[in-house]
């Protein structure tokens, strides 16, 4: 997210592409085989990518995550993303550049979400400065950042009803809120303040606080002190079941904006839902590298 020009962006590698219709009517099967590098930017000239390929578009090192024409690998402690996709409808062109992570620390942080650990949130990097250079204008900026990673060995929709979660810079490092309502009624609460250095620390979180729902309607709730309102400051990405906004709350007396996302699972699971998804999450089954993947360098 950039502090000055309004601008951010969301590059998720998937491995078994969680929202992808393609991936839901063959029954979760063979995830390697629905493999995406989505990438979503809003502000001024805003584009949204999310081809979900076959698996011979997927390679994978220790250190690098290919997907077509696009890869991310981690080089000198930095995280950089290499994009080279097609926007979905209704911009159809091409998104082209590269994002850099540069992560104050790497945490040793994992959190099962589910009693079992079927599925399992990774904070690697709660805290990073991003550098964005893209092929559009006012696309070249700095900004603050967060990498991290789920995994999971069922479905979403098999085992939560809805979830939020929310990622906010403070002094000091940042603060993330977890929180859900699993399938067999029981709930996630979590908050969890990073430090700079990589600590993290649980802490007591402060109330559950509703602000207003998106234009899908999808029920929006964050934490904040007592008695503050929080509110969105930008939309960012606005689904039937799902939405990504920039939201302003007050934790322990300090302001702050962050990344905000709500997730309804019960909507998610329709299956009117999928064919409305295609249109834009297109299928591309075969891939052919060129050349062989460059080391990473």
């Amino acid at each position: 997210m950039s502090k000055t020009c309004g601008r951010a962006i969301s590059v998720i590698g998937f491995i078994g592409s969680v929202f992808s219709p393609w991936y839901g009517w063959t029954g979760r099967r063979a995830p390697e085989n629905h493999v995406c590098m989505n990438v979503a930017t809003y502000g001024p000239g805003g584009r949204f990518t999310m081809t979900d390929r076959g698996n011979s578009a997927l390679r994978q090192t220790r250190d690098r995550l290919t997907v077509g024409p696009s890869n991310m690998h981690w080089r000198d402690g930095r995280l950089v993303i290499d994009i080279d996709e097609i926007g979905a409808p209704p911009v159809i062109s091409p998104v082209r550049g590269r994002v850099t992570l540069i992560p104050k620390a790497i945490t040793g942080v994992e959190m099962p979400l589910t009693s079992d650990g079927a599925h399992v949130w990774r904070p690697f990097a709660p805290t990073c400065d991003i550098h964005v250079d893209l092929n559009r204008p006012g696309w070249k900026w700095t900004g603050h950042g967060y990498f991290d990673a789920n995994f999971g060995t069922r479905a979403l929709e098999q085992d939560f009803d809805y979830w939020t979660w929310g990622r906010y810079p403070v002094a000091g490092g940042s603060t993330c809120f977890y929180d859900a309502r699993r399938q067999d009624g029981t709930d996630l609460a979590c908050a969890v303040h990073f430090g700079d250095d990589g600590s993290a620390r649980v802490f007591a979180a402060p109330p559950k606080t509703p602000f207003r729902r998106s234009l899908w309607m999808v029920r929006r709730e964050t934490r904040s002190d007592p008695g503050y309102e929080p509110r969105q400051v930008q939309n960012m990405l606005d689904a039937p079941f799902y939405s990504r906004s920039s939201v302003l709350t007050r934790i322990d007396g300090e302001e702050t904006t962050g990344v905000h996302e709500a997730l309804d699972l019960r909507r998610f699971r329709s299956p009117l839902l999928k064919p409305v998804l295609a249109c834009r999450v297109p299928r591309r089954t075969h891939w052919t590298f060129a050349q062989a993947v460059p080391p990473d360098s």
